[in-house]
């Protein structure tokens, strides 16, 4: 080996050598929760851009209405892609009308004409109502569909088959309590579909800084007193949807509207809403639901994405975790 090639050999193990030392040093100087201290969310708005937005979006026909009709035939009359947010938690297809003796609730306070999908045709109007969806939903669109674990296989099928539909995640919705059983394990859960139309342009705005797919951190609440279709999404769940895969201005969609619950969180949040509900004895109630939130009001309780993720709050709550990275991200600061 001449002098030239046993340089060059010497330049070379250095320049590795340095590099090995380099990552190691940044390896011994990462501090697990530090990132979070310092994000901040790409997309936000404030509570008056998020007005103008909304009210940019306004003279859009199928702004915040409901058709108390039946969802697939009427589906067949949206626009294409005029829906930039599907929202849906479809009947449970079981002998169910929400005033059984298990439930402990007075049987007065839920409306009657529950409706529900016989079992044995459930597998088909799984898949005649979602494979209305891929047509009406924009190449950003988003679909969240809820569903409790008898019916998800009939879900997962109709997703198979419907080649223009993507699953993104399965999400967990791990609720506090279920109805007391006897002989076997009480179900706590919910399952939570997130699907997109076009899975490389799909809208996603991550507001948090690790967004885990088990949600274990919203209540089910009962509202004793207050009159109810059979079952009742938590405001915060579907808010979470939304907050996620939509901006303010948009159009959310629910084929189910069944309390309103959508309808409630969209206009909570800048959003406008669309949909349907087979039952024309919850229009009241929905119509009473709805008149309960002032627009945008969530964005005036927490403020935008930036400040609910820095709020004292959240920030206790990553100290108390994180005790290492927050001295030394006081340190940096």
């Amino acid at each position: 080996m001449n002098d030239k090639d046993s340089n060059t050999q010497t330049q070379t193990q250095t320049q590795t050598q340095t590099q090995t030392q380099e990552a190691k040093k940044g390896k011994k100087n990462y501090r697990p929760g530090l990132a979070a201290f310092k994000f901040a969310i790409d997309e936000d708005w404030s509570y008056t851009e998020a007005q103008e937005e909304y009210e940019k979006t306004a003279i859009n026909p199928l702004s915040n209405k409901i058709l108390y009709t039946d969802s697939i035939k009427e589906m067949k009359n949206l626009p294409e892609e005029s829906i930039d947010l599907i929202i849906a938690d479809p009947p449970f297809g079981i002998d169910f009308s929400g005033k059984e003796a298990l439930y402990n609730r007075d049987k007065s306070f839920v409306a009657d004409g529950y409706s529900e999908v016989k079992i044995e045709n459930y597998a088909q109007f799984t898949y005649d109502w979602m494979s209305e969806l891929p047509r009406i939903m924009k190449e950003s669109s988003s679909a969240y569909i809820f569903s409790g674990w008898t019916n998800l296989n009939d879900l997962l099928t109709a997703v198979e088959k419907i080649e223009e539909l993507t699953l993104v995640n399965h999400i967990i919705w791990k609720y506090q309590f279920g109805v007391f059983t006897k002989k076997k394990f009480v179900s706590s859960h919910y399952h939570v579909l997130f699907l997109v139309k076009n899975p490389t342009k799909y809208y996603f705005n991550k507001i948090t800084h690790y967004p885990q797919d088990v949600w274990d951190d919203i209540s089910r609440k009962y509202k004793p007193g207050q009159k109810k279709n059979g079952t009742v999404l938590p405001l915060e769940l579907v808010e979470r949807c939304i907050d996620y895969s939509s901006k303010p201005g948009d159009l959310v969609f629910d084929p189910f509207m069944g309390n309103g619950t959508t309808a409630m969180a969209a206009k909570a949040n800048f959003r406008h809403f669309h949909g349907f509900e087979i039952n024309p004895a919850m229009k009241e109630i929905i119509s009473s639901n709805i008149e309960l939130i002032d627009l945008g009001e969530t964005t005036t309780k927490k403020g935008s994405y930036n400040e609910r993720w820095s709020c004292e709050e959240n920030f206790l709550k990553l100290k108390e975790r994180y005790p290492r990275a927050y001295q030394e991200y006081i340190k940096e600061k």
